[in-house]
């Protein structure tokens, strides 16, 4: 879309206003309603947002780590920049175009917090290789007969499922509520987030669903905006949705799976799949799951950002917790998906659906080129039978301190991101540990209070 293309489609429907909006650290979307006025005028002078979006943390509470912003700076505008090109129109909001937007930094240059543009320079990296990556996410998430405020009310305690029982790829279950699932189908295709399937997972109110794949930011750009469709949907059903990744230890994660494949500039031939080769698997695909194993340990907080990321990945709960790989088996990090050339991918398993898609996909992307640009070779054997049994070649950090710390100090996290975004995003992640730390929580209560 061009401004002039954009401009003379507001006039022609009479559009009086404009929503945009980026993902921060966290993945959380932060934005604006604006005139059309203003947007108009942006288009030509630019538009500016108060840089604390990368000064503080999902609760709005200022970092007092950080060194992209802070007090010391006054919290100054820091330029956006819409990208036109994801012009989209929301279908459940009166059809309000809607733009995604990327930060800079006042000399013009991409700032190095802003996730989305950290996935396009690896993007961009991948194509002066030679390689278009293709990549799609797919979420599972628990809906809840609840609102914001009840859920407060409660204290977010004991929040009522949609649905009762451990009932996955239920046709039943989802008969009972066929107008939120018809919504989420026909209102996510229409804004642009065409989904291959969608189905409940086993667990009370659980649902998956699979976005279909595309270039890699524009799956990326899908995968974030899916996450506040969904929730925005719930909504007008008297839902919440959740994508926290464990909510309930006695229940299953929630997972936000990367499938991944490098093709051709043209896009005419899928670069893993080789039927010389053992399983089909090309010997690109084999250096490109080489290097994400090679990485996964120095960058496992992209995958698991949060605290309760790490009760996700746990034996015998459907994530993986092994630097492993297989041919379709679910309890390794990589599952081989190669039966025929078109649907030839790696998925990785790894990531939640906690994640900020733009830092996952980015982070696997980055680390599968890394195994190519120097050549390693996949010497780590598929797993047979019980991945979480096969820890011969490491096991992943358990909890988003030792991540980070990994990270942080990691010379390959540095060459895959640049140290400066490494810098930021291990800050924040430090910064969510200590707030745990400083948390009295119900186990400790319950626990210590009366007996110790």
């Amino acid at each position: 879309m061009t401004p002039e293309a954009i401009t003379a489609f507001l006039a022609e429907h009479n559009i009086q206003k404009v929503k945009y909006a980026f993902a921060d650290i966290n993945g959380v979307l932060r934005g604006k309603v604006i005139s059309t006025r203003k947007f108009l005028d942006g288009l030509t002078n630019g538009f500016g947002f108060c840089d604390v979006v990368w000064g503080w943390d999902m609760t709005d509470a200022p970092y007092d780590n950080g060194s992209t912003t802070g007090w010391q700076s006054g919290y100054p505008d820091a330029p956006v920049r819409l990208d036109l090109d994801t012009f989209r129109q929301v279908p459940w909001d009166n059809d309000i175009p809607f733009f995604l937007a990327d930060f800079s930094r006042a000399d013009g240059n991409d700032l190095p917090a802003c996730p989305r543009s950290l996935l396009k320079r690896v993007v961009a990296q991948g194509r002066e290789m030679g390689f278009v990556a293709q990549m799609a996410k797919e979420f599972e998430w628990f809906m809840f007969r609840e609102s914001p405020q009840s859920l407060a009310n409660k204290g977010f305690h004991n929040p009522e499922p949609l649905t009762p029982g451990m009932f996955g790829y239920s046709i039943l279950r989802p008969s009972l509520e066929t107008d939120l699932t018809n919504d989420l189908f026909d209102l996510l295709t229409r804004f642009d987030i065409p989904l291959e399937g969608l189905h409940t997972e086993t667990g009370p109110g659980v649902y998956e669903a699979a976005i279909h794949h595309d270039d890699a930011l524009r799956a990326a750009d899908k995968a974030v905006l899916f996450k506040t469709a969904v929730k925005e949907i719930a909504y007008r059903h008297g839902l919440v949705a959740s994508f926290m990744a464990k909510w309930n230890a006695d229940l299953p994660g929630c997972s936000g799976h990367i499938h991944q494949s490098l093709w051709n500039p043209e896009k005419s031939q899928n670069l893993f799949f080789d039927p010389a080769e053992s399983g089909n698997m090309s010997e690109l695909m084999q250096q490109f799951m080489a290097g994400q194993l090679h990485c996964l340990p120095y960058i496992m907080p992209m995958f698991a950002p949060t605290i309760n990321s790490y009760k996700r990945l746990v034996e015998g709960a459907w994530a993986p917790t092994t630097v492993t790989w297989s041919v379709d088996n679910r309890t390794t990090a990589l599952r081989v998906l190669n039966h025929n050339e078109t649907y030839c991918r790696v998925e990785h398993r790894v990531s939640g659906a906690d994640t900020n898609p733009y830092l996952a996909m980015a982070a696997s992307l980055a680390s599968g080129l890394y195994g190519i640009r120097h050549g390693l070779e996949l010497t780590i054997p598929a797993s047979t039978g019980n991945g979480y049994a096969d820890k011969q070649h490491g096991v992943l950090p358990t909890n988003l301190a030792d991540a980070t710390h990994q990270m942080a100090d990691s010379p390959v996290a540095a060459e895959l991101f640049g140290p400066e975004f490494v810098d930021h995003f291990t800050r924040t992640r430090n910064w969510e540990t200590r707030q745990y730390a400083q948390h009295v929580s119900d186990w400790e209560l319950k626990r210590y209070f009366e007996i110790i």
